[in-house]
């Protein structure tokens, strides 16, 4: 084959040009950091640098976002928790102080009001606790997190509720009935009808209740109207399917806690007709089902009692033939009060009471389709972890329904305590010779002692329930507490892990997708010189032609 000087020439032009590209690829390589621009210039390292760049992209989100915001979540949660386990332990503190001092007789009045101020301080914040938010969201709210747990203002919307208990629900409750005692003083104690008060007129009455999750239900006056609760049930003591059993309208009294002008009684020892408190009236009643809407409490005689205790849950059986469904309605809402979306089947109506305009909550909690309402955060591929406690594990109604019943019991005492010091007061200062007012005095300040001597062992047994209740509380929030911590560590683990990968798969995009500068330098280098050398050939190759050898 015959090499002329034109194909020399194309070919050293090509080579030259070859060079070039070859050293262009590098100087962009050396520009960019990448190994390649383009999928064309490498398909295998293109594709495995999407599925890395993908992966980084992924865990860089768990790692960076959805694990410090979970993180953050759970944090706020562990410390509303924690700030709980302490109140919960201190409630105890008080009514371990109470129950000792009034076991030892040594509770002042001036102590029981100090106790009543702590439950009182103690009680309120419980559930200003359960109000605490992470980033505008309320964390004990379930999947409402724009709402919180409790009302922030007073209001009167107006609820009905349905509250879905058992058998356990009902306890008993006693009553010290003092009579006129409360309302002498220093300058009425020898009027009617406070002359004729004798220790005769104390007594205390013990009767069946259920404690509703809330105090100042609807207005007595809108209850005695029509708006009675309604108490469902199934009997099943002769088995299943067993019988629905309601109680609403006419089987239910509607009265205020103090009301003794509505409810009459015969006495069973003189068979005399008489006038008697609620708590009088359920205890000697067998049949009675009154309700106080000022209290909260559905009072139960005997037989109403045993009827409700046949609502007994069938093993074996998914449905839970035990519920005692209670159905009542609340309008008055004070700062504080505990949302009843957050925990019961309820509606709430327009200011017109329309149906049409009522708003329902939790309807599946009737037919027991309800799920847990967990709020779950990605945290790694695959991987999700629960942030959320929700409010019925832990701040509980009977918390702050608790703390009600004692404060009234050692209120009662506190009053009870005042007219005795009024009686001794006036009993110091009677003439000596006033035969009729020291009579009368002794008779009142004997009805007083035996009145507080009833109040005290009430408020002691109030005491030594509380210690039991709020430790029962107290082993729910630590549970909660303890669940919580679980989920922290169990993060902080995927945290470390995530870290790892994080690290190892930035490694691997880098040693993918990332050039090694020196050796791309010395490429660079090399390609330099090669392509001066390769213009300096084809210099001198140029400059000879055939014409110089003629």
């Amino acid at each position: 084959m015959r090499i002329t000087n034109k194909i020399m020439q194309r070919n050293n032009l090509s080579n030259i040009n070859t060079n070039k590209i070859y050293e262009d690829r590098l100087s962009t390589q050396m520009s960019t950091e990448k190994k390649i621009n383009r999928p064309s210039d490498d398909p295998v390292v293109a594709i495995r640098a999407l599925r890395l760049r993908s992966n980084v992209t992924e865990i860089t989100q768990y790692y960076s976002k959805n694990i410090p915001d979970a993180e953050s979540w759970l944090n706020v949660t562990e410390d509303s928790l924690t700030n709980l386990s302490g109140v919960l332990t201190k409630m105890i503190e008080q009514c371990t102080t109470g129950s000792n001092g009034t076991s030892k007789t040594s509770l002042t009045t001036k102590n029981r009001q100090i106790i009543l101020e702590q439950l009182q301080k103690l009680g309120e914040e419980v559930y200003s606790t359960g109000d605490a938010d992470y980033a505008g969201r309320y964390v004990f709210t379930g999947y409402r997190t724009d709402t919180p747990l409790s009302f922030t203002t007073a209001n009167k919307t107006r609820y009905e509720i349905t509250e879905q208990l058992d058998s356990s629900a009902v306890d008993k409750v006693t009553k010290v009935d003092t009579g006129e005692l409360l309302n002498i003083n220093t300058s009425n104690y020898g009027q009617p009808p406070f002359d004729q008060v004798t220790d005769q007129d104390i007594s205390a009455s013990e009767c069946y209740r259920i404690r509703l999750a809330y105090n100042a239900c609807s207005d007595y006056t809108r209850a005695a109207a029509g708006a009675k609760p309604t108490i469902e049930f199934l009997d099943t003591s002769a088995g299943l399917p067993g019988t629905t059993v309601t109680w609403t309208g006419t089987d239910i009294e509607v009265v205020n806690s103090y009301d003794k002008t509505t409810l009459t009684v015969t006495d069973p020892a003189t068979g005399a007709q008489k006038q008697v408190d609620p708590y009088t009236y359920a205890s000697m009643n067998d049949d009675a089902i009154v309700y106080l809407p000022d209290t909260g409490e559905v009072l139960l005689g005997k037989n109403r009692y045993e009827s409700l205790m046949k609502a007994k849950d069938i093993e074996g059986s998914p449905a839970n033939e035990g519920e005692i469904r209670v159905t009542y309605e609340k309008d008055d809402w004070l700062k504080g009060d505990l949302r009843p979306e957050h925990y019961f089947a309820c509606k709430t109506f327009d200011a017109d009471n329309t149906a049409d305009a009522s708003v329902s909550y939790n309807e599946d909690y009737l037919d027991n389709t309800a799920k847990r309402q967990s709020i779950e955060y990605d945290i790694g591929f695959n991987q999700t972890i629960q942030v959320n406690s929700t409010a019925d594990e832990c701040f509980n109604h009977g918390i702050g329904r608790e703390v009600d019943d004692i404060m009234r019991a050692m209120q009662d005492v506190l009053k009870l305590e005042a007219v005795k010091t009024d009686i001794e007061s006036a009993l110091s200062n009677v003439d000596e010779n006033d035969a009729q007012a020291k009579k009368i005095l002794q008779n009142q300040l004997e009805a007083v002692e035996k009145g507080l001597t009833l109040a005290k062992e009430k408020e002691q047994r109030l005491f030594e329930k509380g210690i039991t209740s709020f430790q029962k509380h107290l082993d729910a929030a630590n549970l909660s507490l303890t669940s919580c911590g679980a989920r922290s560590s169990k993060l902080e683990l995927v945290k470390n892990r995530t870290q790892n990968q994080k690290t190892t798969f930035e490694t691997l995009k880098s040693e993918n997708e990332d050039i090694d500068i020196t050796e791309v330098i010395v490429g660079l280098t090399a390609a330099e010189l090669t392509y001066n050398a390769s213009l300096m050939a084809t210099g001198k190759v140029a400059q000879t032609t055939l014409l110089n050898y003629i």
